[in-house]
């Protein structure tokens, strides 16, 4: 064995769709690699001693910004027990901005961009001559029809266990600038037929949860209506054995004929994560985002009213020219709108992102280390964005969680963001921890909070004990809710 590509995953069930891609076009190299995933929180001397098991020649790491600073440590011990394996980065984190990186330094060469091509080929030098003299590498882009899809490289083990994603198109036309995809030109479709082949295969094998990692994926309104429709064939084929679809979608664009596609989804087989981010059209103006928000909410609420479609939906706290007061009214108004989830995310300055332009303007503070989150803003302190972050998490553990169901709208009540707040800061006072709160725990505390602000106490009591007996009703739910996530099968139940 030759060529080892390898990874640190956030978590086991994310399998690796880039390094597939990478062993997918490796041409005549592909029978000498391999892949080797792992997890991050692993040691890194367990990681290295694994990969030098497959005595490689060469080893390519992706590297992304939840992995970076342990991939930096994996990176430095390998060439320290090893020095004559040549190892090769890629993926975002090191695409842009690689003066200076640690990683970079210590790595003997880099591929930017897309790896497709240009790895094998880097791979080819590296064995057999001409030795690359430079250390940067800037990935060739190569029509689409040009590389070779990865999807045969599931294993059944990953089948089994884990998401396998999927991706119809790359890139994406819009130019938000908080977002890496802002430096595409556009998106690229693959070819439908031989996309939707790949589907087939893999569901024949007896793949049933797909999550597309497509930008925009209802951009191409006939694209998304015959892929939709490959999986309602699906569902309507094996209703006892019931595939589960997760796509992002543009939140102003949802015309009549895709309504009807989705009406026709059960419960539980049909995901949409839909980027809203802010609702101050200012703000959008500012990041050069282009988005309709009477559309946006529209869709919204007719996706909550009239779809059984499971909706994820995300704001950004820290964007330049928001304050916390317009940040609050965008949250109550997606409140209203009924979504299951609202991902409350903290702006990160991503490596080649334009956001970095507005920094003196308007204040902009970030972390120097990954994920590079905001700190402060001329309109937000940082003990005011430390007090959101907390929010966020406590909005995972109560809110997102659907854990607390029928209790959640006696929290919001009508002001969501402001009662919300001051149950995070009660929270934050009484236990000054975010993680590794017990469930028991937390639903007690909540149910204190609401007695102090002026619930009966045994009403409030017999309402958290409600969702607290739910969760308990979820574990013993039929096998088909159970393979849900698991917070949509707790939303579900509720």
């Amino acid at each position: 064995m030759t060529i080892l590509l390898s990874t640190l995953n956030a978590r086991y069930t994310h399998a690796s769709l880039g390094l597939r891609y990478l062993l997918a076009n490796m041409g005549e190299l592909q029978a000498q690699t391999k892949i080797h995933e792992f997890v991050i929180g692993t040691r890194a001397v367990d990681i290295v001693e694994r990969v030098l098991e497959h005595q490689p020649r060469i080893v390519g790491f992706g590297v992304y910004i939840w992995n970076v600073e342990e991939t930096v440590k994996v990176v430095a011990l390998l060439k320290r027990v090893a020095p004559n394996v040549t190892i090769v980065l890629g993926g975002p984190e090191v695409s842009y901005e690689t003066e200076g990186q640690e990683i970079v330094r210590l790595a003997d060469y880099t591929v930017t961009g897309w790896g497709d091509v240009t790895f094998p080929q880097l791979c080819r030098n590296i064995l057999h001559g001409p030795k690359p003299l430079m250390k940067i590498h800037a990935g060739v882009q190569p029509p689409l029809e040009d590389i070779a899809l990865p999807y045969a490289l599931y294993s059944d083990e990953d089948i089994a266990h884990r998401t396998l994603y999927v991706e119809a198109s790359r890139g994406c036309p819009f130019k938000c600038e908080f977002c890496l995809s802002s430096l595409d030109k556009t998106a690229w479709p693959f070819d439908l037929d031989r996309f939707l082949g790949e589907l087939e295969t893999l569901h024949a094998r007896g793949a049933r949860l797909f999550k597309f990692v497509d930008r925009t994926f209802n951009l191409n309104v006939k694209t998304s209506l015959k892929i939709m429709q490959f999986f309602l064939d699906k569902l309507a084929a094996h209703p006892d054995d019931p595939v589960y679809a997760h796509f992002e979608v543009v939140p102003d664009h949802l015309p009549d004929a895709l309504k009807d596609s989705i009406k026709q989804f059960p419960p539980g087989t049909l995901q949409f994560e839909i980027g809203i981010q802010s609702f101050n059209p200012d703000v959008q103006a500012l990041v050069s985002r282009k988005q309709n928000n009477d559309k946006a909410a529209d869709n919204i609420r007719w996706l909550h009213e009239h779809s059984h479609a499971h909706l994820h939906v995300d704001l950004i706290a820290g964007l330049p020219g928001e304050d916390i007061a317009s940040f609050a009214r965008g949250f109550d108004r997606l409140v209203e709108l009924g979504p299951h989830e609202i991902q409350f995310g903290i702006l990160k300055r991503l490596r080649g992102t334009p956001i970095i332009r507005h920094t003196e303007a308007y204040g902009l503070v970030f972390d120097p280390h990954p994920p590079y989150a905001i700190l402060s803003t001329d309109r937000i302190t940082f003990a005011e964005m430390q007090e959101l972050v907390r929010f966020a998490r406590y909005w995972d553990l109560v809110a997102n969680s659907g854990r607390f169901a029928h209790t959640l709208p006696l929290i919001l009540g009508a002001t969501p963001f402001a009662r919300f707040m001051r149950l995070s800061q009660w929270l934050f006072a009484r236990t000054d921890a975010t993680h590794r709160i017990a469930l028991e725990k937390l639903a007690a505390l909540v149910a204190q909070w609401l007695a102090e602000e002026g619930m009966d106490a045994e009403a409030a009591a017999a309402v958290v004990r409600s969702d607290y007996a739910g969760q308990a009703n979820l574990k013993k739910a039929p096998v088909q809710k159970q393979a849900l996530p698991q917070r949509q099968a707790r939303h579900m139940a509720a």
